[in-house]
């Protein structure tokens, strides 16, 4: 499993870089000090020495801190006498008011990232909690992820995934929460936790649908926020049936997957009864054939739950994405060609795919995503998958691209 939380690869230089930042208190000690020594006495520049303490307060120690204020404080005594400068005591007294400062704002800083320490471990337990790990195989079917939080300090967002091997196939769950941050986490831990729950006893899966709108409406209940009512969450429910070929969908109010025909282990595509399908080159947006309404909206504007079904060929790929993907931007504003990026990609293993999507969207964006990214492939696994079941009746086939 792939859960990234970095915005990009970190470079090769970014390791020298931190070295030498977390060195230049001791630098700018040694460069005002040879300053002072090279320079006239009338410029006085051993007055700046007070600058390195304050400095090393925003990076080392207290300790360490308090050590640099007394070297620097010896070299300004040792240099003052070489020199003969005036207003020694003022400027003692100056180095040393500023060292005690910068020792209290060392500590301060140090508190405060042992809290947000705390809070990231929090955060890190309760992404457990909602986005447990996903095997890479479940029943015969393989399954890729991939996240990345909008909130990076927070560590987890509002998108969420999901997978369980079921008496009834294995079932897949990725979606999307209204807002982003830890605001969202508790509706996407109420759908996860459902779903975990109803998926290995619903026997259909638009029952199931309707049981996860169930969920976050009662949890919606119990919380005391004024905008509670408001939250909804849009996914994409996905039951894969390996020995068939065969995969159901019911997609509530969110991105359509996207298929990706043929690649590495074969060159049929699928057909199915979505009737929407957009027809690209290697790949067919998987549009449903009915609406189906978001999770805690069903009441609201009313609609029943929709599942489509289709058989998967040798080699295809269902990609499910949030629309953090979709909508990242690039420098002018332009959204990621998410369609036609995926056409070009027909070849790609889909171990590989999530890493090549995650590259491009940092490419693309250049390194400002600023939205949260969930992503998911399902794929039969080579050896796993049996032949192709006959077209469920009155299913209206939809032409390979």
């Amino acid at each position: 499993m792939t859960i990234p939380h970095r915005r990009g690869r970190p470079r090769a230089s970014g390791t020298r870089q931190s070295r030498l930042a977390w060195w230049s208190p001791a630098l700018l000690t040694l460069l005002i000090g040879v300053l002072a020594v090279l320079t006239p006495q009338d410029f006085a520049v051993s007055r700046l020495l007070p600058a390195a303490p304050a400095l090393a307060a925003s990076m080392w120690s207290v300790s360490a801190t308090l050590l640099l204020g007394v070297l620097t404080l010896a070299a300004m005594f040792a240099i003052q006498i070489a020199f003969a400068e005036p207003a020694t005591a003022f400027t003692a007294f100056a180095l040393a008011a500023v060292t005690a400062a910068a020792a209290y704002a060392a500590h301060v800083r140090l508190q405060r990232e042992r809290t947000l320490s705390q809070v990231r471990s929090v955060a890190d337990a309760a992404q457990a909690v909602v986005l447990r790990p996903v095997p890479h195989r479940l029943g015969g079917v393989g399954i890729e992820t991939l996240y990345l939080a909008a909130a990076e300090e927070a560590r987890i967002g509002g998108d969420f995934f999901e997978a369980v091997d079921t008496p009834y196939g294995v079932r897949v769950l990725l979606g999307d929460v209204r807002g982003k941050g830890l605001s969202a986490v508790g509706v996407a831990s109420a759908i996860t936790n459902g779903f975990r729950e109803a998926a290995y006893d619903v026997p259909d899966l638009a029952r199931l649908a309707r049981r996860l709108d169930t969920s976050i409406r009662r949890y919606s209940d119990t919380v005391t926020a004024p905008d509670a009512g408001e939250g909804f969450a849009t996914a994409v429910l996905a039951e894969v049936r390996p020995g068939r070929r065969e995969v159901s969908l019911v997609n509530c109010g969110h991105p359509p997957p996207i298929l990706l025909s043929g690649g590495p282990d074969g060159a049929t595509g699928a057909t199915g009864t979505g009737a929407g399908a957009a027809t690209r080159p290697g790949s067919r947006v998987l549009d449903p054939s009915a609406p189906s309404p978001p999770l805690n909206m069903a009441a609201l504007i009313g609609g029943e739950y929709t599942v489509d079904t289709l058989r998967l060929g040798p080699g295809d790929r269902l990609l499910f994405y949030t629309d953090g993907v979709t909508e990242t931007r690039d420098v002018a504003g332009g959204f990621f060609p998410l369609q036609e990026w995926v056409a070009r990609q027909t070849a790609v293993p889909a171990p590989r795919l999530l890493e090549l999507l995650h590259r491009q969207l940092v490419r693309f964006s250049g390194g400002a995503l600023d939205d949260d990214i969930a992503a998911l492939v399902v794929h039969c696994e080579a050896g796993a998958c049996g032949e192709p079941a006959a077209a469920p009746s009155g299913a209206s086939p939809v032409p390979d691209p």
